[in-house]
């Protein structure tokens, strides 16, 4: 699963992007410096693998990992081609969902591309490009669907529908912030519109900003993003690209020297496995210790052939512990012994923390 990153030039999202995977994407105090995408993937944050692993000593201990993509920077017009408008959009329409970094801090050394700060311009303008894009599509299918129509009436909804999507759009309301019946979302999914992809607003403050909860700036994004529907969290870029730089020990103790619990990037891996409907579920034993990531909802067969095909087709049962259980009761021996060990079949569908063993046919 893919994040990309994005924002308009010189808010942070180079360097919010060092910070979670220190990479050392370039950096420039002017506009398109990242012009071809950075990747990084990057572990999600789970302390229960360690508990694990002090169970079982296992040879290695896997993670579950979230790619994140660092995109060029836009400004208006990119729709049209504008700056590296064209690169931009095809890089969006590659990832599963968006971290869009808004910038949030007065800074005169760092210059803003329209001259002065402000989260609902920055954010409209990202925005309207994506759906200026995304009208363009809907026009083509409306087009497509109104042809088909003349000689079938079963596409008279798929006209109906693309039309009130487009109707929203333009009206400034993107596609995720609309409703839609399963059917209708089926056909939504078709389109691969850019304003359908679900957003994580990033509010770039200054270390200054930290420990002060009267940042407008970040009001005003907080507002925007209820308005959609969307997640978003408070983040220093520059401060979590200087904690990356730290060891584990070092890490630990500027944080506690800053009252945090976990560090601001912790929070976004987390925030954005989650914005996908991401899940883990855990396998443990004294070769390897790991999370497998997927979709919540997904059926014990299917969360089996993530880890290979054959277990998904020749799949008999999954006996199962949750991890509190487990961690609980001291062993797996002992939680079986306790009446915790289940045996689910087919039907199951996974739970995050679920500590499985796959029983399967070759």
């Amino acid at each position: 699963m893919k994040l990309g990153i994005v924002g308009l030039p010189n808010v942070g999202k180079s360097t919010l992007f060092n910070a979670i995977t220190k990479a050392g994407a370039e950096m420039a105090n002017y506009p398109f410096c990242t012009i071809e995408p950075n990747v990084g993937i990057v572990p999600v944050p789970d302390e229960r693998l360690d508990r694990l692993a002090e169970m079982y000593n296992p040879e290695k201990i896997t993670p579950a990992t979230v790619e994140f993509v660092d995109i060029a920077g836009l400004v208006r017009g990119a729709s049209k081609g504008e700056g590296l408008g064209n690169k931009f959009l095809s890089h969006i329409r590659e990832v599963d969902a968006i971290v869009h970094v808004v910038r949030c801090f007065e800074d005169s050394n760092i210059v803003h591309v329209d001259g002065s700060v402000s989260p609902s311009r920055d954010v409209e303008t990202i925005n309207l490009e994506l759906i200026f894009a995304d009208l363009e599509v809907l026009e083509r299918r409306i087009d497509k669907a109104k042809k088909m129509l003349k000689g079938d009436r079963k596409y008279q909804a798929e006209v109906e529908l693309f039309e009130r999507i487009k109707e929203s759009l333009e009206s400034g309301i993107p596609t995720r912030a609309m409703a839609f019946s399963e059917e209708e979302k089926h056909l939504v999914d078709q389109l691969f519109l850019l304003t359908s992809k679900p957003v994580l607003y990033a509010a770039n403050i200054s270390e200054n900003d930290l420990r002060s909860d009267k940042n407008p700036y970040v009001e005003e994004l907080r507002n925007i993003a209820e308005r959609e529907g969307a997640e978003m969290m408070v983040i220093c870029a520059r401060l979590e690209e200087e904690i990356a730089q730290l060891d584990d020990e070092e890490r630990k103790l500027f944080l506690e020297e800053l009252g945090l619990k976990e560090s601001g990037l912790d929070r976004l891996i987390r925030a954005s496995y989650s914005l996908l409907g991401l899940m883990s579920f855990l396998t443990a034993g004294p070769t390897e210790v790991r999370a497998w990531t997927i979709r919540k909802g997904t059926k014990a067969p299917q969360a089996a052939g993530k880890i290979h095909s054959d277990m998904e087709r020749g799949f008999i049962r999954a006996e199962i512990v949750s991890y509190d259980d487990l961690i609980k009761c001291g062993s797996y021996a002992a939680a079986r012994d306790s009446g915790l060990v289940r045996s689910e079949g087919k039907d199951y569908v996974m739970q995050e923390g679920d500590v499985v063993l796959f029983r399967f046919n070759v």
